[in-house]
């Protein structure tokens, strides 16, 4: 004679299983791939740059770009690339490009993240606007957009605004080549964003 299990013994060993099989995807399957923004590597001399101190705070952003996730827009629909990241949430990779563009520049005296010390004579404020890739009928392009106010920290008052965008074509609909046509859409971006600046420092 066979006897069945008691509900809550059956209840049980499917939990088990299910608990079993959530283990073991998360234990098998790969991490995201990680892809880097890289920033320029030369920037043309600026006349009349100044020796003044600069704080860069990590650019703002909408939530769906405040992430590390790599967007992707075809019309209305927004969306990420599948098992693809950034190193770091994109607001925090920008702002140590921004930083390091102004260091490879070599004509600010400073520049540094709040609480690191400096004595502050201007912050450079950030909104990221736009970073994906856009798909539609005529084709691929990376899109980077980035707003920029210089304000005298002594002051408070705003000495400058300019907005700064790039779009660059990418070659495939898939996360390495729309990294690399970010990056380079971005490399125009913090070319012209660090050169405006050093010349109104």
């Amino acid at each position: 004679m066979t006897r069945s299990l008691p509900f809550g013994a059956l209840a049980a060993v499917l939990l088990a299983t299910l608990l079993a099989g959530c283990v073991s995807a998360l234990v098998t399957r790969p991490p995201p791939n990680t892809y880097d923004l890289t920033g320029p590597r030369e920037l043309p001399k600026v006349s009349r740059a100044g020796r003044a101190q600069v704080l860069i705070p990590a650019p703002t952003a909408l939530q769906i770009l405040a992430t590390q996730r790599i967007v992707v827009s075809r019309g209305s629909l927004m969306a990420y690339y599948p098992d693809a990241q950034y190193p770091d949430t994109l607001p925090n990779v920008l702002q140590a490009r921004i930083i390091e563009t102004f260091e490879l520049s070599k004509q600010a005296h400073a520049v540094g993240r709040p609480g690191e010390g400096l004595s502050i004579d201007y912050q450079l404020l950030t909104d990221i606007r736009t970073f994906n890739v856009v798909v539609d009928g005529s084709g691929m392009v990376a899109d980077v957009e980035i707003s920029a106010r210089l304000m005298n920290d002594r002051n408070g008052r705003v000495v400058d605004f300019k907005v700064f965008r790039a779009r660059v074509p990418v070659t495939a609909d898939t996360a390495p080549a729309a990294v690399a046509g970010l990056n380079q859409a971005l490399d125009q971006v913090l070319i012209e964003l660090t050169s405006w600046a050093l010349t109104r420092l």
